[in-house]
């Protein structure tokens, strides 16, 4: 008798059989190591419920434990123990966490290779092995030799492995911005929204309304809806911002993505399948899969690779304590207050905000990383520390001192 346990940001078909017995815990500490956005919290729980549910109806057992009851422990250690007491299983395994803490929590255990992701840990440090620098296109370029995306008897697709060339525009309020597709609660959503207003009053960020898909169903009709409506306009404008836009051209898939309502494969092949067609063009195409395939997988590379020291590195030896706009978003300066009231309203924002506009500040103001780190891992519905992490310490501050980013990415006005 096996139990498989799965994580909340492990909802995905493929990585439980048939058949199998399988755990699932909602657990305070979790929902609480920092004050996670309401819409996140609602989010996730909402999708491992609805993901519980479809496993059952594929005749899997499934044991799911609800926040705040009496078989919920505090942690996900002390849920497992108290559940596993009597029962007598021969194996207990879970797929491998995707946070450190999380790794550690599961020791004794059978940890299993995640396999949704291109690149595993353990391949990354193989590549690494011995350079004196690591570079992200260099590392991309390997994955699109070995995957075949956009790639032409052996050569990069037009002739050049990136076209960042081509993707620096600057928007015009004329354009027309296609919005996200957004979804209504059902019951069963209705029913943690409740619970979130009742346990998380007084969490940083509007919990209604929430749209955000919340089965694998749904986030594939808003992977359709961005590849159709959204992706053919994404790469020129990609790094821009425009004071009453949100959302811009960029996908708002993240967030399924990283839980995993997507695969990374099934997006990359939307995405050159549009490519193929004639639908997107080059660069968009290009542009987009270079964040998953490139990008998404490099930093949690970076992740595996430095753990558990990379967390405390401070190059600049930055100390100062977090403003407190970034709580509120009342400031004068405009880009702060529009990114953070976003932030607040959606709990997501885009790359370029995130990197150039409360992640540059926190770099100019010399903003203790730990705090920094601590404010996006709880604000944004996307934030898991293995992809927070190098990307907030890193990129936006410089804070490894160059493992990720070549320069530090400073700006003022």
């Amino acid at each position: 008798m096996k139990l498989k346990v799965i994580l909340g940001d492990q909802l995905s078909h493929s990585l439980v059989e048939e058949g199998e017995e399988v755990l699932m815990m909602e657990v305070r500490s979790e929902a609480t190591y920092v004050p996670h956005h309401p819409k996140k919290i609602a989010f996730l729980f909402s999708a491992m419920r609805h993901f519980a549910k479809e496993l059952q109806e594929r005749g899997c057992r499934v044991h799911y434990i609800i926040y705040n009851s009496p078989e919920s422990k505090g942690s996900f250690r002390k849920t497992l123990d108290a559940f596993l007491e009597g029962k007598g299983y021969e194996e207990v395994a879970v797929i491998h966490p995707g946070e450190w803490r999380v790794l550690e929590e599961f020791k004794g255990y059978t940890v299993l290779e995640d396999p949704r992701f291109f690149c595993p840990p353990d391949e990354f440090a193989e590549w690494a092995a011995g350079k004196k620098e690591l570079l992200m296109e260099f590392f991309y370029r390997k994955m699109r030799k070995e995957t075949g995306y956009l790639m032409r008897a052996g050569k990069p697709e037009g002739g050049e492995w990136n076209y960042d060339k081509e993707n620096r525009k600057p928007l015009k309020t004329k354009l027309t911005f296609p919005k996200p597709l957004f979804f209504k609660p059902d019951r069963i959503t209705q029913e943690v929204l409740e619970l979130v207003h009742k346990e998380f009053p007084d969490n940083f960020g509007d919990l209604e309304p929430f749209w955000f898909a919340v089965t694998a169903e749904e986030a594939r009709k808003a992977l359709r809806h961005f590849i159709e409506e959204i992706l053919p306009h994404f790469g020129p404008f990609q790094d821009a911002m425009l004071w009453e836009e949100y959302y811009l051209y960029h996908s708002a898939l993240s967030q399924y993505i990283n839980c995993g309502l997507l695969l990374p494969e099934e997006v990359c092949d939307a995405a050159e399948e549009a490519y193929k067609l004639g639908k997107v063009p080059l660069n968009s195409a290009e542009g987009f899969i270079r964040q998953i395939l490139g990008w998404r997988e490099y930093i949690r590379g970076i992740y595996w690779l430095h753990m558990p020291d990379y967390k405390e590195l401070n190059f600049f030896e930055a100390k100062n304590p977090l403003p407190d706009f970034y709580w509120t978003g009342k400031t004068k300066m405009r880009c702060m207050e529009h990114a953070i009231t976003q932030t607040k309203k959606e709990a997501l924002s885009h790359h370029i905000q995130r990197l150039m506009v409360t992640g540059n500040f926190a770099l100019l103001a010399g903003v203790d990383p730990k705090e920094v780190c601590a404010w996006y891992l709880a604000v944004y519905a996307d934030a898991y520390e293995w992809v927070e992490l190098p990307n907030t310490l890193g990129m936006a501050l410089f804070g490894d001192g160059g493992i990720v980013g070549s320069k530090p990415y400073a700006a003022s006005g």
